[in-house]
C-alpha cells in the first residue's frame, strides 16, 4: 500500500535554468511529491550547487542522468525515486525519457515531447511495453475554467462545433536577443537544439493542444504561413494556420513571438450551433459563454463551475485567482494520484487521468511536421495532418 509522498528525481532544472523552479513549485503544491535526487545540469558543478540549495544529500546529486538512473534503480524500493521530471531543452527529451522507462521509472516531461516524430512514436512503444505512467506538461489544459469548457463541449451544450479561433501572441523575441546572451532564446532559435520549428514548436503546439483538448476534435488538414521577421534568425518567429477538423469544423491558429509588448496572451474561442465560449489566460478564472437566444454568461472558478474535472482541480473559494502555477500543479497532482492509485491496485478516476500524455505529444509532433511542411511551401495549399511535403 503506497501511503507516502511520491519520490521525484529531476533531469535539468538547476539554479541556472528557466522552467525547473516552476516544475518544483507545481510538484510540491499539493503535498503529494518530494524531491529526492537529480542531475540538474550538464555542468556537474552546477548540478552539485543546485543539489545543495535544494537540501539533497550529496550522494543523490549526480553528474549525468545516466548515472542517476543506474544508481537509483539499484537502491532499495523504499528509497529510490518513483518518477523523473525531465525539464531540458527539446533535444535532450527522448534519451533520458527512454532510459527512465527502461529502468522502471514513471516520467513527467516538458513539451514538446521529443525532437522528432519518430522519437515520439518510439517513446509510445516503450510506454506500451512497460505500462508506466507518463505526463506531458501542456499547462493550459490544467486550468479549471478550461476543463469546464471541455466538459460543456462534450455534453453538447454548444451544439456541433463549427469554428475554433486560437491565438498565442508573445513579444519576447521581437529583437535578436539570442545574440545578446539570452540562454532561453539561444536554444529555442537553434534548429540543432529546438527542432525544425521555432515559434510553432514552442507555443504553437500549446495552441494546437488546447483546441483539441477543449473541442474533443482532431485536426485533419493544415494550410499555413510561417515567417522569420528578425533578420538572420534560423527558425520561425511567427505563423498562422487554417485548420480543418474531423467533424467538418474549421479553425484559425496564430502564434507569434514578435508581437512587441505581449506576454503570454493565449486565448481561445469555440463556436457551436447554439453558442460559443471564450477563455484567455490573462483572466484565467473566467469562462465567457455567448448564446444566440439568451444573454451572455460569466462562469467563474470557485463560484459556479459545475464540471467534475473543473471542481476536482479548483483549490480556492471564488474570487481568489488560480493561475499558471496552479494549472501546472494540476498536471503533477493528477499524475501523482494516478501513479498512487495504480500502485495500490485501484482504478484511477477520470478526474485523476485528466492530464496530457503521450498521445498529446505525438499529436504535437505531427502538428509541427505538418505546419512546417505547409508553412514554407508556397505551392501547397493544404497538407494532411501528420504528413510532410518535400
Amino acid at each position: 500500500m503506497m501511503n507516502r509522498k511520491l519520490r521525484m528525481g529531476m533531469v535539468g532544472g538547476g539554479t541556472d535554468a528557466f522552467i525547473g523552479a516552476i516544475h518544483r513549485l507545481a510538484a510540491f503544491m499539493d503535498n503529494q511529491i518530494e524531491l529526492v535526487c537529480g542531475c540538474f545540469s550538464v555542468n556537474p558543478e552546477i548540478s552539485k550547487e543546485s543539489g545543495q540549495l535544494y537540501y539533497l544529500p550529496e550522494h543523490r546529486v549526480y553528474d549525468t542522468y545516466q548515472e542517476m538512473f543506474e544508481k537509483e534503480a539499484k537502491l532499495p524500493e523504499g528509497e529510490r525515486m518513483d518518477f523523473v521530471s525531465i525539464v531540458t531543452p527539446n533535444f535532450v527529451h527522448f534519451a533520458p525519457a527512454m532510459m527512465a522507462l527502461d529502468n522502471g521509472f514513471h516520467v513527467v516531461l516538458d513539451k514538446p515531447i521529443t525532437f522528432t516524430l519518430d522519437e515520439a512514436l518510439k517513446l509510445k512503444e516503450k510506454l506500451d511495453e512497460t505500462g508506466l505512467t507518463f505526463a506531458l506538461t501542456h499547462t493550459y489544459s490544467g486550468y479549471p475554467a478550461v476543463k469546464q469548457a471541455k466538459h460543456m463541449v462534450s455534453e453538447g451544450r454548444l451544439g456541433q462545433i463549427r469554428k475554433i479561433l486560437v491565438e498565442y501572441p508573445q513579444g519576447w523575441l521581437s529583437s535578436k536577443v539570442e545574440d545578446a546572451g539570452n540562454a532561453q532564446a539561444s536554444w529555442r532559435t537553434d534548429p540543432k537544439r529546438s527542432g525544425k520549428a521555432g515559434c510553432m514548436g514552442d507555443i504553437g503546439t500549446h495552441a494546437h493542444q488546447l483546441t483539441e483538448y477543449i473541442s474533443g476534435l482532431r485536426v485533419t488538414e493544415i494550410c499555413a504561413d510561417l515567417n522569420v521577421f528578425v533578420p538572420n534568425r534560423l527558425l520561425d518567429d511567427d505563423g498562422s494556420a487554417f485548420l480543418r477538423f474531423n467533424n467538418g469544423a474549421k479553425g484559425v491558429l496564430t502564434a507569434t513571438q514578435i508581437a512587441a509588448g505581449e506576454e503570454n496572451a493565449i486565448k481561445i474561442r469555440v463556436y457551436g450551433e447554439k453558442g460559443g465560449l471564450e477563455w484567455n489566460q490573462h483572466e484565467p478564472n473566467t469562462l465567457l459563454l455567448k448564446w444566440s437566444d439568451q444573454p451572455a454568461q460569466l462562469l467563474r472558478t470557485g463560484t459556479n463551475l459545475d464540471a467534475p474535472g473543473a471542481l476536482h482541480n479548483t483549490r480556492t473559494p471564488g474570487g481568489h485567482p488560480e493561475g499558471y502555477l496552479e494549472a501546472f500543479a494540476n498536471i503533477y497532482r493528477n499524475f501523482a494520484l494516478t501513479v498512487r492509485a495504480k500502485a495500490n491496485g485501484e482504478q484511477p478516476t477520470p478526474e485523476m487521468l485528466d492530464f496530457p500524455g503521450v498521445e498529446d505529444g505525438i499529436r504535437g509532433m505531427q502538428f509541427i511536421d505538418t505546419v512546417v511542411s505547409a508553412g514554407y511551401n508556397d505551392d501547397v495549399k493544404w497538407v494532411k495532418f501528420g504528413e510532410t511535403i518535400d
